[in-house]
């Protein structure tokens, strides 16, 4: 098996638990930390290896990326976007949201500079296994 897809399935099974847990969180967790703020920071740590199945080689921009389509979400969320456009399916205004919080932002942020340190450690490591 080549190191890209290899790269790939180790994403795809990172996305897949990481989304169990999200569901986990939704469905059966009812606090005021983990739910509103973990699963904020978790959700743009799912988003980074959902794409990273499709880019598995280094990205280093992408935790930027990934920060800003989550704060452009939740900019949406302020202005009730899903209110604007009628959206009735229940799962789509879950996902997208309806309640700003600049909390949010902060849990987004964090979970991007966790990515974003993952890509850094994993950029250095390949540079000293290549010397």
């Amino acid at each position: 098996m080549n190191q890209k897809l290899k790269k790939r399935l180790l994403y795809l099974c990172i996305t897949v638990i990481l989304f169990g847990v999200e569901i986990y969180i939704a469905k059966y967790v009812n606090d005021e930390l983990i739910r509103p703020y973990g699963g904020d920071t978790l959700v743009v740590i799912l988003l980074y290896t959902f794409i990273r199945i499709f880019i598995p080689e280094k990205y280093p921009l992408l935790s930027l990326y990934v920060f800003i389509f989550a704060v452009f979400v939740e900019c949406l969320q302020y202005i009730h976007i899903v209110d604007i456009l009628n959206i009735q399916n229940y799962a789509l205004r879950i996902a997208i949201g309806n309640g700003f919080s600049f909390w949010d932002i902060v849990a987004y942020a964090i979970g991007c500079i966790l990515t974003g340190i993952y890509e850094y450690l994993y950029r250095k490591k390949l540079s000293i296994e290549r010397k």
